[in-house]
């Protein structure tokens, strides 16, 4: 995925979460790297890794 793709979904759920870019970005990279790691098709990575860190703001962190 390329850096433009990626900085444009931060931004959205930053935007969306109320939460810092950092954090977002951290979590993000994080959730990207554990899915990618065991996936043998990556199409779908995007999606789950922008899943999971939206659902971890929102429990977890309380933000929006």
């Amino acid at each position: 995925m390329n850096q433009a793709a990626v900085e444009n979904i931060v931004k959205a759920i930053a935007a969306d979460t109320l939460a810092p870019m950092e954090m977002v970005s951290r979590l993000y990279q994080q959730a990207w790297a554990e899915y990618s790691k065991e996936a043998r098709i990556l199409d779908y990575v995007a999606l789950f890794a922008e899943r999971r860190v939206r659902q971890s703001l929102r429990s977890e962190h309380n933000f929006n």
